[in-house]
């Protein structure tokens, strides 16, 4: 018999939860949640605790600041700058290779049919968050570094992500089938969506500048870098999808390793280029502000949103985990073959903030949707 989009959606966000409940601490039962409040005011320290331990940074957030940090003070210089590159375009390459040989053409066909939370899904993310981050910039031009600024609005531009996404969703005891899909389309779309908005919205200028500004040299490389590995891995996914499916720490590693590579990279050639020169700790402050802002904007639009259009509590749950995320792992790469070398990594550190920032309000929101949900 075969399997159901429910059930089998079901098991693929469940599968991503494991991850992002270690990432973002949020591994909590409803027994120990009584135990807890029948413990009085020492049960709720205990639990003001958890909470605080939850909020941590996850490993991979400290590898990051790890690697800033060795950027800063060992960056890359000389001979050593034409490996690495090569290293870090290659390891882009298997990445979405990887990442085209994961996706499944099933989990989309199967929650197309519930369309009205991927097209608002959609419009979160391509529409709402770039006309806020235009908002921002024409609010703040006179007063903050430009490349943080294009770091911002880059931020808007990108794709929502997918695993965290589809987990969040599931914990909160949202339409897992509807993430997948809604999640998986906007990653998908992103591909080629994101270089477009940047070419319309991002005016960087140049003597090769195709319209809107963005380099058509870029542009080729990131469709020779980005789009062709991706299309050929979905390609031989009949082949190869089940060996990937099997390995998937395999693609974990290579997933982070590869940002890893891009920061390190950016930093070292920013860093080289007077980086901290030019930001101090005011700067990374106000972007830490401004991305809290604009996520918070982002949430109370989404849910608002969801009540106007009469969607149920587990659609409202799909179009706020799925419409609030971006995707650190499709937009740090991106960033390293749409601009500069010098300019990415300003441009990415608003995007690196964003990302834990999301983790960590994601995770208290999820856990109240589900109290609320057990409640109901």
């Amino acid at each position: 018999m075969k399997n159901s989009p429910e059930r089998a959606a079901g098991r693929a966000g469940l599968l991503m939860c494991r991850h992002v409940e270690q990432t973002a601490r949020v591994a909590c039962t409803p027994r120990t949640r009584g135990a807890l409040r029948r413990a009085g005011p020492r049960g709720m320290c205990v639990d003001a605790m958890s909470l605080l331990s939850r909020l941590r940074p996850d490993t991979f957030t400290l590898a990051l600041l790890a690697t800033v940090g060795l950027a800063t003070f060992l960056p890359a210089r000389g001979a050593v700058v034409a490996p690495l590159e090569a290293l870090t375009h290659a390891a882009i390459a298997l990445l979405f290779f990887l990442h085209g040989a994961r996706l499944s053409r099933q989990a989309i066909l199967e929650g197309a049919a519930h369309w009205r939370p991927h097209l608002v899904v959609l419009a979160s993310t391509f529409v709402l968050f770039p006309l806020l981050g235009l908002g921002l910039r024409a609010l703040l031009t006179p007063w903050v570094e430009p490349q943080l600024l294009l770091g911002l609005l880059f931020l808007c531009l990108l794709p929502s992500t997918v695993q965290s996404s589809i987990a969040f969703t599931s914990m909160a005891g949202g339409n897992v089938a509807a993430a997948v899909c809604s999640a998986s389309a906007s990653n998908l779309l992103g591909i080629a969506l994101t270089p477009l908005l940047v070419g319309l919205v991002l005016h960087s200028g140049g003597p090769d500048s195709g319209p809107g500004g963005v380099s058509l040299g870029a542009v080729g490389t990131l469709v020779g870098e980005l789009f062709v590995p991706f299309v050929t891995g979905h390609l031989l996914r009949r082949w190869i999808g089940a060996w990937v499916e099997r390995r998937r720490a395999v693609l974990g590693l290579v997933d982070r390793g590869s940002i890893l590579l891009v920061v390190y990279g950016a930093f070292s050639e920013a860093v080289v280029n007077g980086l901290w020169s030019r930001l101090g700790p005011r700067e990374v402050l106000l972007i830490g502000a401004l991305s809290a802002v604009l996520l918070a904007a982002v949430l109370v639009s989404t849910t608002g949103l969801a009540r106007v259009l009469g969607f149920g509590r587990a659609d409202e749950i799909t179009l706020v985990f799925c419409g609030s995320k971006k995707s650190l792992a499709t937009g740090v790469p991106m960033a390293g073959v749409l601009f500069p070398a010098a300019t990415v990594g300003a441009i990415v550190l608003p995007l690196m903030v964003f990302h834990q920032l999301q983790l960590m309000v994601c995770a208290v929101l999820a856990r109240r949707y589900a109290r609320r949900g057990r409640v109901a």
